[in-house]
């Protein structure tokens, strides 16, 4: 009941996410049905969008894959990080559940529970209000569509890209690095696009994902602190 309490301001959030990234896949040509599915398997925004926009360039499945994971593995991060809070004596598929739904707020209101141990009932009681919340504003999204005029509809779907300011903006106010990457990536998503037209943009994607991120981590290395 506590994560059911306390993830449910976080799936009203996401119906409203989850209604723009519909536009979005509505855009490539989903169905409510299909839309529904990919978003109760893969809740993720970024990550969705990603795939989303290769969908649509008839990309193959396996740059579909790639890029998802490319786009979804800062969760491998936040996973590990969350198995720390559990009990060593955890059954190993209750770590599973728990890890199919590491969202970045899921992860925040599980990671700020008080206590030595998580019980991973609290995720599920989380996740319980995050997954209908995500799964049903994209279909809801791909089915207003149709009653939707094309300036109403385009206007909803410039909500997505809120969404992604939202993510960026804060951080890269309190870190010059992330600040620096995050124009970095836009200069050079821009210059990729003109030099190599032949190359998808899923590839691209993922090969500038990689090159920007790996240059930030070696060149500005995180430093760790000591309790």
């Amino acid at each position: 009941m506590d994560g059911f309490r306390d993830g449910t301001p976080i799936g009203l959030g996401y119906f409203v996410v989850g209604f723009s990234l519909g536009i979005v896949a509505k855009y490539v040509g989903l169905s409510p049905l299909q839309g529904f599915v990919i978003s109760l398997l893969n809740n993720a925004s970024a990550g969705e969008y990603a795939a989303f926009t290769v969908i649509g360039s008839d990309a193959p499945y396996f740059e579909i894959a790639l890029l998802t994971l490319v786009a979804n593995a800062r969760y491998v991060l936040m996973s590990a990080v969350l198995s720390q809070k559990f009990s060593p004596d955890t059954p190993f598929y209750h770590r599973i559940f728990v890890g199919f739904d590491v969202t970045d707020e899921i992860f925040g209101i599980a990671i700020a529970r008080g206590g030595r141990w998580l019980n991973p009932f609290y995720n599920y009681g989380a996740m319980l209000t995050a997954l209908p919340g995500w799964s049903l504003g994209t279909a809801c999204g791909i089915v207003a569509w149709n009653f939707f005029s094309e300036s109403a509809v385009s206007a909803l779907s410039v909500a997505l890209y809120g969404m992604f300011l939202a993510v960026i903006i804060p951080p890269a106010r309190k870190d010059k690095i992330i600040g620096a990457a995050v124009v970095a990536s836009f200069g050079l998503s821009f210059l990729a696009e003109k030099i190599f037209p032949e190359i998808s943009a899923g590839n691209r994607t993922i090969a500038l994902t990689i090159l920007i991120a790996g240059a930030a981590a070696i060149l500005f290395p995180v430093e760790e602190k000591s309790d």
